[in-house]
């Protein structure tokens, strides 16, 4: 739609992420992801406010939306193979949030690159008002799409050849007479995926070195260390650029991308929470739960893919060419939009295909999560787990939640890396790892020969 070539916008992006996360590090990963959230709100903001102009006003988009069957929010239908419904959305999006929020490496590596854990809580609650605006901005811009579109859907009259490359043929059709507004939203696209890669990259060259490397290399120097996470971003991003080719055989990216997610972290997430929750869990229910975890969301997410739900299931919306000078062929089409390439004639697809792999992709996180405490807690009674002694200190308590909302109180004193004991206020103690040198924040009379200390 736009004339950049696909392959060259995949390299060229890869190439630019594993460029400044190799020579940056976190840091950088950081300090660009904020001037990348500007340029986001600004495309989208570009999008909506060309888009209320052409349509005179923001009460005829959300009209139109409404009658047209795109604000549904009250569909109560319990069925978990229904593909979206409010039950859906809140139940199977929290854990999917959760996972993505609670254990993901990306996000974990920034709570400890913060000072102190009130920190890191207020960077969550800013990160919030970050993707509230992000979201919100999303769906006004879905909404105008089909307000402007609604009489000529430019997918079903074959103009576009992929259900991604609609927002780009709205953004040209609407911004071809203003300079330099295409271009703003091209930019806006590129920070979302560089910020996304980057993150994944920079997380993935820690783990390494810090999990797999250091523990069993010890006589390693740090210099050779630092050396060794950049060989790993290079390895890493390469990584990442190969697999775009396989993104683009899994349809739709928003449902690949939430699918891949709940596969992966809902097994994470359950370990997680078997080792807070339940304080008899051990290692062999723990890897055992895991792996079954993983196991049947992979089955059940992979199997998906293969034999997509029927339209029954996932209830495509109408979209009507009723507006437009095209053949009578192209009206005649009646290809599902969600469908994948994977798609398989019905009679060849087995008897799980519309029962088991019509599992909702937003109830993939919350199918392995479950299926990891439940199968952790089984394995880990039946393997002694009630005989074991914990430390009570390593134990959920209503500390735990009422320090969220609390800073008048003190909290128990805690081990630093010099083993002195000290007490803290309630916004969290620092953290050792944390560099004032680096951040600049440390007053004048902490500083040593122009140091800070």
């Amino acid at each position: 739609v736009t004339g950049f070539d696909l392959w060259g916008a995949v390299v060229a992006t890869g190439v630019v992420c594993t460029f400044y996360c190799t020579l940056g590090g976190l840091k950088a990963v950081v300090w660009t992801d904020v001037f990348q959230v500007g340029i986001m709100i600004a495309g989208f903001s570009s999008v909506i406010i060309r888009a209320v102009v052409v349509q005179e006003g923001i009460g005829r988009i959300v009209n139109d939306s409404y009658y047209g069957g795109r604000l549904n929010f009250w569909d109560f239908n319990p069925n978990p193979l229904q593909r979206h419904t409010f039950w859906t959305i809140v139940i199977g999006g929290t854990f999917t949030w959760t996972s993505i929020y609670g254990i993901n490496q990306s996000q974990v590596q920034r709570y400890i690159a913060c000072k102190s854990r009130f920190h890191a809580k207020m960077s969550l609650y800013i990160n919030l008002l970050g993707l509230w605006a992000i979201l919100a901005c999303a769906v006004l811009c879905g909404l105008a799409l089909y307000s402007i579109y609604k009489d000529c859907d430019p997918w079903m009259a074959k103009q576009v050849s992929a259900l991604d490359q609609l927002m780009p043929y709205l953004v040209l059709d609407i911004l071809h007479d203003f300079p330099g507004m295409p271009g703003l939203f091209v930019a806006s696209a590129y920070s979302g995926t560089l910020s996304t890669v980057s993150s994944s990259i920079n997380a993935l060259a820690a783990v390494t070195v810090e999990d797999l490397i250091r523990p069993y290399f010890r006589s390693l120097s740090e210099k050779k260390l630092s050396w060794i996470s950049m060989g790993m971003s290079l390895f890493y991003g390469g990584v990442c650029i190969g697999m775009a080719a396989l993104a683009s055989l899994l349809g739709a990216l928003l449902q690949a991308a939430l699918s891949i997610f709940g596969m992966v972290g809902g097994p994470l997430l359950g370990l997680f929470a078997l080792g807070i929750l339940c304080s008899f869990a051990n290692g062999i229910g723990a890897f055992v739960g895991l792996v079954t975890g993983f196991v049947i969301s992979l089955w059940v997410g992979i199997g998906s893919q293969i034999y997509p739900p029927l339209p029954e299931r996932t209830k495509p919306l109408y979209l009507s060419t009723a507006g437009c000078n095209i053949s009578s062929e192209n009206l005649m089409t009646t290809e599902n939009p969600l469908t994948t390439v994977f798609n398989t004639p019905t009679a060849e697809r087995p008897a799980l295909a519309d029962n088991w792999y019509s599992l909702s992709y937003l109830y993939f996180s919350t199918l392995g999560t479950l299926i990891t405490v439940v199968v952790g807690i089984i394995i880990s009674l039946l393997t002694g787990g009630l005989k074991q002694n914990t430390d009570r200190k390593f134990l959920l308590t209503k500390e735990d939640f009422l320090s969220n909302f609390s800073r008048s109180k003190s909290e128990t004193k805690v081990e630093v890396l010099d083993s002195k004991r000290f007490t803290v206020a309630a916004e969290g103690t620092d953290n050792p790892a944390f560099s004032h040198i680096e951040m600049d924040v440390a007053s004048d009379k902490n500083k040593v020969n122009g140091l800070h200390i």
